[in-house]
């Protein structure tokens, strides 16, 4: 029987297809390390297999399996650049650092490929992203989107699309326009969770899993961590816990709000199918984004039906059917295989939170979206910063993070009205 994670509803097209997925022990005992790692997706593995590859002594703890968040269950896609767009991080902080951000993405992008290719990960790559528009009136801001990023952010690999081209490249006429970029693309994320806990293990890293970690507290100059069935005490301690954070830390749960999105995946549509035929992966200028892609067996994962909070959806099937028949009518009836979902971070701007929330602390999340390039990188990031090189993740650190408003009561209601408000704005 497929893997039930449980702490994401549905099962997933991905455990179906990843092949063997190792298990590795619980924590059983206390021990000592240089760095502790609270978290089993990608930023946490990657942490501890860069900073294994350097000689560190790690130890990860992850409450339930590796990748049972929205790590191993997610949408797939790379984007280019941050989750907020190149040109509002200029508009905010000025061109200089607008780059520099935009140049880090874009080394993530490399660098994850390059991982996978180095350390004979198979992730499923396909090249190709489009983003289109689902409103005429923001056709403009492709156009000049586009532009941008060739001219001003030297990113030759985004191109303007008409509405004639989009449909024949989307095989649907449901938008008005949008882009194309060559320069990025889609990977199988849960093939990327098992390689990068292999290789983290291979390098001598101390992996746990079913260890939920209890506390985590300072004492003397060192960071202690507790579970139900030992303690790791340690110089250093990254928390890669993003949307699970709960009540572990508060500055982190105060900054990161999870919201849950689902995917259906059909059975394999056919060589002849009209649908994506160039094998992009898509997402729509919704605020309550659809994406979706047809991975190299044929089938199309199709997301797009967000939640606020951490209740379950009824039925994942009914609500991915309706949104993918109406861009595809002539699918209304095909088979849906698997529905899943996963909670992904979010924070107010849609810019990561990376903060050091005590001595010797530092929580990394909320990439809101852009996570299967970005938190792999800040991984490698903050293996750099216990190496003794904080400047990079130091462009991450500096960036500015409202805490949600309402506090621990009020925050989910008022992100649940917010949130819908701006979901209505998409039907207008």
């Amino acid at each position: 029987m497929t893997y039930q994670s449980p702490i994401s509803p549905g099962y997933s097209w991905y455990e179906d297809t990843a092949g063997p997925r190792p298990e590795y022990p619980s924590l059983d005992g206390d021990r000592t390390c240089e760095v502790v790692i609270v978290g089993g997706g990608f930023t946490g593995l990657s942490a501890a297999a860069h900073l294994a590859k350097t000689g560190a002594n790690v130890v990860l703890l992850e409450a339930y399996r590796f990748g049972d968040g929205a790590s191993g269950r997610n949408g797939g896609q790379f984007g280019t650049g941050q989750r907020a767009g190149a040109e509002e991080l200029e508009a905010e902080y000025g061109f200089t650092r607008a780059k520099a951000l935009f140049d880090l993405a874009e080394e993530a992008k490399a660098h994850l490929l390059e991982f996978a290719s180095v350390n004979k990960i198979d992730i499923d790559f396909r090249p190709g992203h489009m983003n289109v528009a689902h409103k005429k009136r923001e056709l403009p801001e492709f156009l000049e989107h586009a532009e941008a990023m060739t001219t001003r952010f030297n990113y030759p690999h985004m191109k303007y699309m008409d509405a004639a081209e989009t449909a024949e490249r989307l095989g649907s006429t449901q938008y008005y326009g949008g882009v194309r970029d060559t320069g990025t693309g889609h990977i199988h994320p849960l093939k990327l969770v098992i390689g990068t806990a292999r290789v983290a293990a291979e390098a001598g890293a101390q992996l746990f899993e079913n260890s939920r970690v209890t506390g985590v507290r300072t004492n003397g100059g060192k960071v202690v961590v507790s579970t139900a069935r030992g303690t790791v005490t340690a110089q250093k301690c990254l928390l890669a816990i993003d949307a699970y954070s709960g009540d572990l830390e508060k500055s982190t749960a105060s900054h990161i709000m999870p919201i849950g999105s689902f995917i259906g995946a059909t059975v394999p549509l056919g060589d002849d199918s009209p649908v994506l035929p160039g094998g992009e992966s898509v997402s729509d200028s919704r605020f309550v984004v659809r994406y979706f892609r047809r991975v190299k067996t044929g089938e199309l994962l199709f997301g797009g039906r967000e939640i606020y909070g951490v209740k379950d959806p009824k039925d994942i099937h009914i609500h991915i059917r309706r949104q993918i028949t109406e861009l595809y009518p002539d699918l209304k009836d095909i088979e849906i295989t698997h529905g899943w979902g996963g909670y992904v971070g979010i924070t107010m701007p849609r810019k990561p939170f990376v903060r050091e929330v005590m001595p010797n602390v530092i929580s990394a999340g909320g990439y809101s979206g852009h996570g299967v390039m970005l938190s792999n990188f800040v991984g490698k990031l903050y293996a750099e910063t216990v190496a003794g090189n904080r400047d990079r993740l130091k462009l991450f650190e500096e960036l500015k993070i409202p805490a949600f408003p309402g506090g621990t009561r009020f925050r989910s209601p008022l992100l649940f009205l917010a949130l819908n408000w701006f979901a209505l704005r998409d039907r207008i």
